[in-house]
C-alpha cells in the first residue's frame, strides 16, 4: 500500500541509534536515572505508556543508560518525517502494509507530529528495501542506519 500521498511530511528517515523497548508490569519502578535522564533532556526519544496491564519504555539508546535497557536496544526506527496533518488517515496502515508482507515485525509509536515504526535492527535492511518497493521515499539517515548492519 504505496504513501496516500506524495508530500515531503510522508517521506521517511532511519534514526541512527538502536532503540530499546521495556516492559514493566503495574507497579515495577523505572530506574531512577532513567527518570532523570528523561526530565534532564539526555537522550533525543522517550515514551512511557501505563495501562492496566503493564508499562513500556521505548527510547533511543544512549551512553549513560542502564545495562538493562542497552540490553533491549534490538531495535531501530524508521521516522515519518511529518509533521502531519491530523485530518489524514491510513497512514500507519500504508507504513507496515509492506512490512506485514516482508514478515518484518513492528513495534508502533505515535506522537502528535509524527509515526514511528521501530524494526528488529536485523531486519532494516528488509525493511527499508520493502518500503522502497512499495513507493516510500528515504530522505535521510539510511547510510547510517543500514552502517550499522
Amino acid at each position: 500500500m504505496p504513501p496516500p500521498s506524495n508530500s515531503t511530511a510522508l517521506h521517511l528517515i532511519v534514526l541512527p541509534e538502536p532503540f530499546f523497548v521495556v516492559k514493566l508490569k503495574p507497579g515495577q519502578e523505572i530506574a531512577p536515572c532513567l527518570i532523570k535522564d528523561l526530565t534532564s533532556g539526555k537522550g533525543s526519544f522517550f515514551s512511557v505508556t501505563r495501562t492496566s496491564e503493564e508499562v513500556s519504555v521505548v527510547g533511543e539508546s544512549y551512553k549513560w543508560m542502564p545495562s538493562s535497557y542497552k540490553e533491549q536496544s534490538t531495535w531501530m526506527a524508521i521516522k515519518i518525517q511529518g509533521p502531519m496533518e491530523h485530518s489524514l488517515t491510513g497512514i500507519m496502515a500504508s507504513l507496515t502494509a509492506p512490512l506485514k508482507l516482508a514478515k518484518v515485525p513492528v513495534f508502533a509509536l505515535s506522537t502528535w507530529n509524527t509515526d514511528y515504526v521501530l524494526v528488529p535492527t536485523e531486519m532494516l535492511a528488509e525493511a527499508i528495501r520493502s518500503l522502497e518497493r512499495d513507493g516510500w521515499l528515504f530522505v535521510q539517515g539510511v547510510k547510517s542506519g543500514l552502517a550499522r548492519l
